[in-house]
């Protein structure tokens, strides 16, 4: 069974990150700007140009994991459809859009992979995480909420990312279960954390 990482440095290397995944940055290879091939590693998180002065960073992506209990105290998760951790179970969420807000970039993957119409959105905390995307390694910061919704206006099934949606009693729900560090990690700090939400 895969334990949570819980990696304490969460800093990118400047051309592999973790497992030999390549980073992001090793792909830009010209200078988004001016086209220079002189576009040189500034830091672990950026890239400078040598002709123009243009500096690229490779700032974490906002991402979206909820937690939603049914009136029965169980947990919704579901079981990724695709890749990365294809199979696995993983909470409903994703990332944010351009010009989204963090709150409706939550209801809209909520209701993109489960059905659900969120009415309350109550953030609880964030992980650092990295994504395998493409052949490369994205930083994330993953923002998790408590969420509850819309019986009347809702209809569970999967969708999207989710090959289908289940609920877990809570005192069964195992955080190593869970694709991704950040996730694992989130599921046992809600267990832990915040039993005021928990019926058993």
């Amino acid at each position: 069974m895969t334990k949570c990482n819980n990696h304490s440095d969460n800093k990118f290397p400047s051309s592999h990150g973790e497992d030999g995944n390549a980073n992001a940055l090793s792909f830009f290879r010209f200078c988004p700007h001016c086209g220079s091939a002189n576009f040189i590693d500034n830091d672990f998180k950026s890239k400078r140009c040598r002709d123009c002065g243009f500096v690229y960073y490779l700032n974490a992506s906002a991402a979206t994991a909820a937690f939603i209990l049914d009136d029965r105290g169980r947990l919704l998760a579901e079981h990724r459809k695709l890749e990365p951790s294809k199979g696995k179970l993983d909470l409903p969420g994703g990332f944010v859009d351009m010009g989204e807000a963090v709150e409706d970039g939550m209801r809209r993957e909520v209701l993109e992979e489960t059905g659900l119409v969120v009415k309350d959105v109550r953030f609880l905390f964030s992980y650092p995480n990295k994504y395998l995307y493409s052949g490369f390694t994205v930083p994330t910061a993953d923002m998790f909420f408590l969420c509850s919704v819309d019986g009347k206006a809702s209809r569970l099934h999967a969708g999207d990312d989710a090959a289908d949606v289940v609920w877990l009693d809570i005192d069964r729900v195992d955080p190593d279960d869970f694709a991704f560090d950040s996730t694992c990690r989130a599921v046992r700090k809600f267990l832990r954390d915040y039993p005021e939400n928990l019926k058993k």
